[in-house]
């Protein structure tokens, strides 16, 4: 077992996008981006790597057959430590999120959320391959980052973040089905689009608002555009390089939310992160 094997199994080149997708809970939710902000970026950080750990866990027989160079079918890692050290990341997260709420306004009420977290990461990785519904449930575990987070300030999310989690699950639906489809040039391969519009469409009224979120959603339009147009023509790596630049997009989404919200430094700082990704999927796969 090397480090190299760890940060693989965790998938932390995309752990900035869960970072972004933290801050944007912490100021929709009408929070100061203060010292509260640390541990719940640690909770969602332990949330998501727990989450990807569990993912080969389960999925072990299965990469034996078609991906026996991922770590647990290699020999790199057993099976039985992957899964202990999923779980011990979930529970690690949720009693991170008992601290916060007893050290806010809010008791218990954080970690119930992680807990609901916790619960849709599982049900996902448990039975993901044949459920149709896997890509909703991806979905959720991102958008209940956003509840999560945002249950830690009020017991009484904003519209604004609840139509966030909502578009940010979208988001994660359109890509992931998108990415499942034959061809993007059939009329009934198309549909995964509409899901993928929500968001966009999201951050287009935004930009009425708060006229410095344009710059931000047209940097996700482009991205989109590209990412669709790998999905399109389907060579050799192009369907993974376009899923991977989708979920760096996360961060891009999350910058809209931020600039939409006022919080133009937190958005330019979320477009760092977005750059991060990028730069870290270059090393450490995203999928």
């Amino acid at each position: 077992m090397t480090l190299s094997v760890l940060l693989r199994l965790g998938r932390v080149s995309n752990l900035p996008t869960v970072w972004t997708n933290t801050l944007a809970g912490i100021v929709l939710a009408g929070g100061a981006v203060d010292g509260r902000a640390v541990p719940l970026l640690v909770a969602m950080s332990l949330a998501y790597i727990g989450g990807m750990y569990l993912n080969d866990a389960f999925d072990a027989p299965l990469d034996a057959k078609e991906r026996p160079g991922r770590p647990i079918p290699s020999g790199a890692i057993s099976r039985g430590a992957v899964f202990a050290a999923g779980f011990g990341m979930l529970a690690a997260s949720v009693i991170v999120l008992i601290f916060v709420g007893r050290a806010g306004a809010t008791g218990l009420y954080p970690a119930l959320g992680g807990l609901a977290l916790a619960a849709a990461i599982i049900v996902y990785d448990w039975y993901h391959k044949q459920n149709p519904l896997s890509p909703v449930f991806m979905g959720l575990c991102r958008a209940l980052v956003y509840v999560a987070v945002g249950l830690a300030f009020t017991l009484s999310l904003p519209a604004p973040l609840l139509i966030a989690a909502f578009a940010m699950l979208c988001y994660i639906v359109g890509l992931t089905y998108a990415a499942k489809q034959e061809a993007l040039d059939q009329l009934g391969s198309v549909w995964p689009l509409g899901f993928l519009a929500i968001p966009w469409l999201y951050g287009l009224w935004l930009c009425i608002g708060e006229p410095a979120t344009l710059v931000f959603w047209l940097a996700l339009t482009v991205l989109i555009g590209f990412a669709l147009r790998l999905l399109k023509r389907r060579g050799p790596g192009d369907v993974p390089r376009a899923v991977v630049t989708l979920i760096a997009g996360v961060a891009l989404l999350d910058a809209i939310y931020l600039a939409g919200a006022g919080a133009l430094t937190w958005a330019i700082v979320a477009v760092v992160l977005f750059a991060l990704t990028i730069a870290a999927q270059r090393f450490i796969p995203g999928t």
